[in-house]
């Protein structure tokens, strides 16, 4: 009997290990594997509000991205485009905007300090225009996307043949902060250009080659 108790009691436990250790295994990745990274940026941007809300086509900002390799950052000159104008939420600058009226003043200029951000990495004051003596610093953004340096990927290719943004990045017009969607492992790869062979894409014909040298060369 007390054999009997002991044999259950320890298959029980068993179970119970197995279980808790199934989120460590779930957690276990390939080396290389980096999906689901996320992280913080020195600018909080925001891929919802700009490829979501305000439907700013990808490749406004990442320029580069029919005719290199690399899709490109874009420049904090890029910005100023829109923010040389845009400084702050419409919300808050409606806000002052109506206290500004009940004062009888004019409205100030509001800045959120995201964009101010942007604004002193450009050394530029109120008036838009570059501080004298301060030095202009680059925005380090940190990179999220990027396959082994043995591993040789061209984003025109994959462009010019109709391929969305969202095939490999995911749903981009979504995320507040930017993550790595997919795994971007070789197998991941493979079965997309076996899933396109012959495929018609944007009106062409699309063939997602898996000789080998064409990635690894």
């Amino acid at each position: 009997m007390n054999s009997r108790v002991v044999t259950l009691a320890l298959v029980v436990l068993g179970l119970l290990s197995l279980i808790a250790l199934v989120p460590a295994v779930r957690a276990v990745r390939f080396p290389g594997n980096h999906q689901g990274y996320e992280p913080s940026q020195p600018i909080a941007y925001s891929h919802r509000l700009h490829a979501g809300e305000l439907a700013i086509p990808c490749e406004y900002c990442h320029y580069a991205a029919d005719r290199s390799r690399h899709a490109g950052i874009p420049s904090a000159t890029k910005c100023m485009n829109c923010h040389r104008f845009v400084s702050a939420a419409r919300s808050k600058v409606r806000a002052e905007e109506e206290l500004a009226k009940s004062e009888g003043r004019e409205p100030r200029r509001v800045v959120s300090p995201e964009i101010q951000k942007l604004y002193d990495a450009l050394a530029l004051g109120p008036d838009m225009k570059q501080i004298p003596g301060k030095p202009t610093k680059p925005i380090e953004w940190a990179r999220i996307h990027k396959v082994p340096d043995f591993v040789y990927f061209d984003h025109r290719a994959h462009v010019k043949r109709g391929v969305t943004c969202q095939k490999c990045h995911g749903p981009v017009e979504t995320m507040e902060r930017m993550r790595q969607q997919e795994t971007l492992l070789m197998g991941w790869c493979v079965n997309c250009h076996r899933g396109v062979g012959g495929a018609l894409v944007s009106g062409q014909i699309a063939k997602g080659s898996t000789d080998c040298s064409v990635c690894h060369y």
